[in-house]
């Protein structure tokens, strides 16, 4: 039986793509290289993106029509080879190549302000000079976009060298993005760790956060899944690990350092952060409460040898800053704004000390 393009492309035109229901020679989606060789056949597929949904299924669809059009003893199965417009991401290892410090805010446990300390810290770190992105990686509570007053803010895709990236939004310097802005803010994320971590990548490896001298990632509470694709995804300069000075948080900030500081990780922790130190009423600046407790995070700190780079009192603009949207580290003449200005000046210190006197972080390898 003889075999020729035309047979060929009107087999082809009985697949469907999915995504637009037209067939896949009308897409334009076949590309002009068909090769006959006998009964041996070969060509590509066309696609957008590396990341299609449909790619292997329309893949699948082709060889199936094949055979049933053109002949049953046509070789076409693996002769089949796909293309895109569209760059595929770049692998593991040379993610965000623009990135000076990649820094981790993490907690050991829910409620301690973390991060209100990652979106002030931003901020500051902002208003000193530096070029900043903050990644909202609690994947299932994401918080910054109402901290930064961007709730209805819908980031756009633009073509940069050959790739579809997410543009991230801009506020106060910072430049944010947040799977808040993907999703319904009055519905629960329920995702499986594969989605939420998927997702993540996503956000890390499809955004043109472009030069930044500090990427802060807000990591959820705890420890989880996120946690270790951060790890096998960027070689993270340092974690800041944020607790207040209560003993239960103090517990669970232990757990959250030799994370961290595990061999099999081994991120170097930049430092503690006290967060709600003590209570400051606004008319009386000079008077500390120690409501929590007093100085629990910086005795910790001692005793497992990292630095204490801040204390936070509280005072009830930081609430209010983070409901209107308005972090606190925007003016420099409170409490609170000095403080965080004071953190970010530590948190540089800290990160220059670790680049000169150690190794580059290496990337946790994913053994399968």
């Amino acid at each position: 039986m003889a075999i020729y393009p035309k047979l060929i492309l009107d087999a082809l035109s009985t697949v469907r793509y999915p995504g637009t229901g037209k067939n896949i020679v009308e897409a334009g989606m076949v590309d002009d290289n068909i090769r006959i060789d006998g009964n041996k056949v070969s060509f590509s597929l066309i696609f957008e993106k590396p990341t299609d949904p449909f790619m292997k299924s329309v893949v699948k669809a082709a060889e199936t029509a094949i055979l049933t059009y053109v002949g049953e003893d046509v070789e076409i199965a693996g002769n089949i080879s796909v293309t895109t417009v569209q760059q595929a991401r770049p692998e593991v290892g040379k993610l965000l190549p623009q990135v000076k410090n990649i820094i981790a805010i993490s907690s050991g446990k829910g409620g301690v302000g973390k991060s209100t300390v990652a979106a002030n810290l931003a901020v500051a770190l902002a208003k000193l000079g530096y070029k900043v992105g903050l990644l909202d990686a609690d994947i299932f509570g994401p918080s910054m976009p109402k901290m930064f007053q961007v709730e209805d803010a819908r980031p756009y895709a633009e073509m940069i060298d050959g790739r579809e990236l997410i543009v991230p939004i801009e506020k106060y310097g910072v430049k944010l993005l947040s799977i808040g802005f993907f999703v319904n803010p009055d519905q629960a994320t329920l995702w499986r760790g594969g989605m939420a971590s998927n997702a993540l990548k996503q956000l890390i490896g499809d955004a043109a956060w472009g030069d930044l001298d500090y990427f802060l990632i807000d990591l959820p509470p705890g420890t989880s899944d996120i946690h270790l694709t951060v790890v096998q995804t960027l070689a993270v300069t340092g974690a800041v690990v944020v607790s207040t000075p209560q003993q239960v948080a103090l517990a669970d900030a232990r757990k959250g350092i030799n994370m961290f500081t595990n061999e099999k990780v081994n991120v170097p922790i930049l430092g503690l952060v006290e967060n709600m130190a003590w209570f400051t009423p606004a008319e009386l600046p000079q008077n500390r409460y120690y409501i929590f407790g007093k100085e629990g995070a910086k005795k910790r700190a001692a005793e497992m040898k990292v630095p204490l780079i801040g204390q936070i009192p509280i005072v009830q603009s930081i609430c209010e800053g983070g409901d209107d949207g308005k972090p606190v580290a925007l003016n420099e003449d409170t409490v609170t704004g000095q403080a965080f200005i004071q953190l970010a000046e530590e948190l540089v210190r800290q990160t220059e000390k670790r680049n000169a006197e150690q190794a580059p972080t290496r990337i946790v390898e994913v053994h399968k």
